[in-house]
Parts: structure tokens; C-alpha cells; sequence
């Protein structure tokens, strides 16, 4: 009774389906991105799995700061990595060898929504109508006034999490600059309060109009809002406050110190100047997936990527720029896409 051989042939098979098995399972590339960018990267990744079939892309969207930290932690897979301030990247991940440069290809502006239907915020002065996007009103003189009545809440993001928040820190101090009234940062930032959601779903998110008066956000976010409901309203702020402006040194009088990326080796602070409202992208120095990574870089800094920046926001930047000391670091196929002039 020889049985050996019937056996050996079976772990044979089984071997040889284990290993067809693993052969078949699809490649995956793991895109961290700002929460911001969520509209926009979807049809990008949509359009990515079509043309790379077998790869999968996993997305994950949050707080910029929040995703580099996990990142760093070794908390996240991230094989593409764009936040919502590409000085997050040179700050946090480049200081701790996780990347090698910093790709800038979009921008936008900080703006003030509300509701129409909340009456603290009726009291808030604009000129011009409200027909977006082609009339969007600009606060007039007192609206910090109102935004420091009684009672009148304002709501953001973490800013140690998330550049939405420390922007908002921001805004207030310039605002204090341009508009000469001391104290007006501690009075704008004592009616701010941090929207944390649930993860879990269990309690609903804090409410514009129901929670808090007024938010600081993205302008094409606020554009998204206004489209779904009737009663959402956003203002401009001037662009000595509103983070928009490109021209040199403009708002040079705001910076915010926030903890490092909290792994060894690692500044325990970083200080992150104020500057204009500019998204960034880079692979992660240790991917494995570098070839695809590349691929989905090239991906949203062409026509693809373009179209859905402009659909969605922020609005692109064409080319997208990189500094002349991070123009050599990058992967041939995206120095192509890139300049270092705008």
C-alpha cells in the first residue's frame, strides 16, 4: 500500500493553486489625500483602476496632518500622499526621509459660509449678490463685529491636525494686522470651537446653522455646499486675510507652530508659515508601488486631473511647480509635467 505518492502529487496542487492564487490577486496603491480633494480625486482614481486593470486603489481622505503623522507612525499605508498644504510635506515628511519633494498643483482661498436662514448670521455685512460662481458678495466694514457678538460661534478644523484649522488660526491674526485692532485674534479665536465628528456614526456631526454661526472653509467646498442647498451662503474676505494672494511675502506676518511627526528622529515642532492656499502632492520615499505611484501623479497633473480640479476644485495650477532644489528628486515622467517658474 504505496500512498506517499498520491500525496506528495496533492501538496503539489495545492502548492501550485496557492501561488496562482497569490499571483491573482489585484496590485494596490494607496492614495492619502486632504479631505478637500475628495471630489476631485475620485473621478482621477475611477479613471486610474480603468486604465491599470488588476490595481486596486485604496483611498484614504482626512486631516493633511492627521494622515502624515499616521504615515509616519507606520499606522497608514500611503504610496501617494496630498495634503491640503504642500508645506505639510516639507515640514513633516521630508525633515524624516518619507519623501523627497513636493509637487504644488492646485489652489483656492479661505472664505466665511453661513446660513441665510440663521439670523446671528444675517447680521453679518456683504456687498454684492449671491448667484454663485459668478457673483460671490465680500464682507464689508464690522463683519468682525459680528463675528465676536454674544453668543456667535465660528467652527473649523484641529488646527495640530488639520490645515484647514491652522489656516483659520491664521486668518485671524492677519485679519488683527490688516484691520489694526488689538486683541482682535483672541477675540475672533475664543468664538471658535474644533469640529471632531464621529467616526463611528453614532452621534451626527456638529451642524452650520444649528451648532455654530459661521465656518472657515475652502472656497470650491463651499461652491459644493451652495449647490445642494439653497439656504448656504459663503462671503470672500479680503485677500490680505483670505490666503488666496501669491504675490511674495503677503502674509508673512502669520506663522503657527504645531507638534512634529511625532516618530524618532523627528523635530518635536514644526513652524509653518502663512502663505497662499496651494495644495501639494509626492510619492512616499519607501513605496513599493513607485511605478504606479508615478503613473497616478502623471495621472492628475494631466488633462485627466485638470478637468477634474476644474469641475470639482481647488482650481489647478498649470503646470503644477515644484522649487528648483526639488526639481532633480523627481521620477523623469513627472519633471516633464512640472516648472519651477510659476
Amino acid at each position: 500500500m504505496k500512498v506517499r505518492p498520491p500525496v506528495a502529487v496533492s501538496l503539489a496542487g495545492v502548492l501550485g493553486l496557492m501561488i496562482t492564487a497569490h499571483a491573482q490577486q489585484p496590485a494596490q496603491l494607496n492614495v492619502c489625500h486632504a479631505g478637500s480633494l475628495t471630489a476631485a480625486f475620485t473621478p482621477v482614481e475611477r479613471e486610474f483602476e480603468r486604465e491599470h486593470p488588476g490595481v486596486k486603489v485604496v483611498d484614504t481622505a482626512g486631516g493633511s496632518v492627521d494622515l502624515a503623522r499616521r504615515f509616519a507612525a507606520g499606522r497608514l499605508p500611503c504610496d501617494v500622499y496630498a495634503p491640503a498644504d504642500h508645506l505639510v510635506i516639507d515640514t513633516l515628511l521630508e525633515p524624516s526621509k518619507l519623501a523627497d519633494y513636493s509637487i504644488v498643483f492646485a489652489h483656492g482661498r479661505m472664505v466665511l459660509a453661513y446660513l441665510a436662514t440663521d439670523p446671528k448670521a444675517a447680521k453679518l455685512p456683504v456687498t454684492g449678490t449671491f448667484q454663485p460662481p459668478a457673483s460671490i458678495p465680500q464682507v464689508a466694514a464690522g463683519w468682525d463685529d459680528v463675528l465676536t457678538m454674544p453668543g456667535v460661534r465660528m467652527a473649523g478644523a484641529h488646527p495640530f491636525m488639520d490645515p484647514g484649522g491652522y489656516r483659520s488660526h491664521m486668518l485671524f491674526e492677519l485679519a488683527q494686522a490688516a484691520l489694526k485692532k488689538p486683541g482682535l485674534y483672541n477675540a475672533l479665536l475664543s468664538h471658535y470651537q474644533v469640529n471632531v465628528a464621529d467616526p463611528t456614526g453614532a452621534t451626527p456631526a456638529p451642524a452650520l446653522g444649528k451648532d455654530f454661526n459661521f465656518q472657515t472653509t475652502y472656497e470650491h467646498s463651499a461652491l459644493t455646499a451652495a449647490s445642494t442647498n439653497p439656504a448656504y451662503r459663503f462671503a470672500r474676505l479680503p485677500d490680505s486675510i483670505d490666503l488666496s494672494s501669491d504675490a511674495p511675502g503677503r502674509y508673512a506676518a502669520s506663522r503657527i507652530t504645531i507638534p512634529g511627526a511625532g516618530i524618532p528622529g523627528a523635530p518635536a515642532s514644526v513652524t509653518i508659515p502663512a502663505s497662499r492656499t496651494e495644495w501639494g502632492i509626492t510619492l512616499a520615499a519607501t513605496t513599493p508601488s513607485r511605478d504606479l505611484a508615478v503613473a497616478f501623479v502623471a495621472l492628475l497633473l494631466g488633462p485627466t486631473g485638470r478637468a477634474a480640479l476644474e469641475s470639482h476644485g481647488p482650481a489647478p495650477l498649470v503646470p503644477a511647480r515644484v522649487t528648483p532644489s526639488d526639481a532633480p528628486r523627481l521620477p523623469p515622467a513627472l519633471q516633464r509635467l512640472v516648472s519651477t517658474e510659476n
